[in-house]
């Protein structure tokens, strides 16, 4: 039975290297090295970050980053949702998604932002069961610089779920 639970500095090892086999797909993420537990740590708002584990194995992990410094941002919230390779297709990354839009409404966030790569159909899909809508398309956002479309330019699909209950007046 997979349980999830806070992530905390002791899963930084299994997170990274869950993060290392996204960016490995060429698919997740523009970033192209797995950056240090400190880089990571300071790019993630303090909650709500998830860990996914079965028997002790850390499966999958969600996060939130802020999209601005300016206080007119501080509720609204990136996602990242990451599941190890060996675990996908179980479902996880729907618990930790529909999870970590729990923990951002404790949390105050009315707003949570996704941008997705157009060819991960499977996150777009998730994000979209868990009340993401589609705003667009940011064409040719970034360069790719490593994985199967390295040196191309990468379209990037934005996606938004607005909350129901925080910041409704």
């Amino acid at each position: 039975m997979v349980s999830l639970r806070a992530m905390g500095p002791e899963d930084a090892e299994a997170v990274l290297s869950i993060y290392g086999e996204g960016m490995a797909t060429g698919h997740a993420t523009f970033e192209s090295n797995v950056p240090d537990w400190a880089h990571f740590d300071a790019g993630k708002m303090a909650a709500p970050r998830l860990i996914a584990e079965q028997d002790g194995q850390i499966l999958g992990w969600a996060a939130l980053s802020p999209v601005s410094s300016r206080c007119v941002y501080g509720g609204v919230g990136e996602v990242s949702v990451y599941v190890a390779g060996s675990a996908r297709g179980q479902g996880i990354g729907r618990s930790l998604l529909e999870a970590l839009v729990a923990g951002s409404e404790e949390e105050g966030i009315w707003m949570l932002n996704a941008g997705i790569f157009v060819e991960n159909t499977a996150s777009i899909a998730l994000h979209e069961a868990c009340g993401f809508k589609r705003l667009g398309v940011q064409q040719g956002l970034g360069r790719m610089g490593h994985g199967p479309m390295a040196g191309q330019w990468r379209d990037v699909l934005l996606l938004q779920r607005r909350s129901a209950v925080v910041g409704v007046d």
